[in-house]
């Protein structure tokens, strides 16, 4: 099964009078299950495919579904529902709230969906933060945190909502190479055993050697890997 679906995407964007092409023509298919890396230099295009898998911004032309539902159809009310409850994003800069500490902030996300009961949001929060081996630093804060720690923070909480997809731009970007490759070696560890689909935005070489499959992309256009996903 395909959870994403880009079929000749094209994004453009006006800047005065200048037509900026982001992305030209892309055609991917993602499978339940990846662990997919897409590589390419600044400028050429990944990030606006993550935004595109996050239904953060829409498709010029061409047409994108997740987990089947074309998302240019979709109201603004149901794309923020998607965003939700089907997807969870990773980022370089952590994006950790300074005044929470870690359970809270893992907890966060689940406070947005109010059909999850108070029991059910400690135990998906203590099993996130068990998971990315935490359990000694509940209540620190973010700022006595180091970064990695910061980064098991962030991947907590990308998994506490039970995403169908977990995007993840320039995840190790901010960490030494070290504690870089530990992060990566601690999501291939989660892709394995939960089943989780991971997409990663990125330059880093050790991510392209632990990803399953590797898309390139320069200048809006996919240049090597291939664009048919497992499933």
């Amino acid at each position: 099964m395909n959870v994403v679906e880009l079929k000749d995407v094209k994004k453009y964007y006006m800047l005065g009078q200048t037509r900026v092409d982001a992305l030209r023509g892309v055609s991917l298919a993602i499978g339940q299950g990846e662990f997919l890396a897409i590589a390419g230099p600044s400028g050429s295009g990944k990030s606006t495919m993550l935004n595109m898998f996050g239904c953060i911004d829409l498709p010029s032309e061409g047409t994108v579904r997740i987990d089947g539902t074309e998302t240019e159809k979709m109201t603004d009310k149901e794309l923020t529902r998607y965003r939700r409850t089907k997807i969870s994003f990773i980022f370089q800069s952590f994006n950790l709230i300074p005044v929470l500490n870690v359970y809270e902030n893992i907890e966060f996300p689940l406070l947005l969906q109010r059909s999850i009961s108070r029991n059910e949001r400690s135990e998906r929060v203590m099993k996130a933060i068990e998971e990315v081996g935490l359990l000694d630093r509940v209540k620190n804060k973010s700022m006595e945190l180091s970064g990695g720690q910061r980064q098991r923070v962030a991947i907590a909480r990308a998994l506490v909502t039970k995403p169908l997809i977990v995007l993840a731009d320039e995840p190790t970007a901010n960490l030494d190479s070290e504690t870089g490759k530990r992060i990566i070696e601690l999501m291939r560890h989660i892709n394995e055993t939960e089943k989780t689909t991971f997409v990663f935005s990125t330059h880093d070489a050790h991510i392209m050697k632990e990803a399953r499959r590797v898309v390139r992309i320069l200048d809006g256009r996919i240049v090597a890997g291939d664009a048919n996903g497992e499933g």
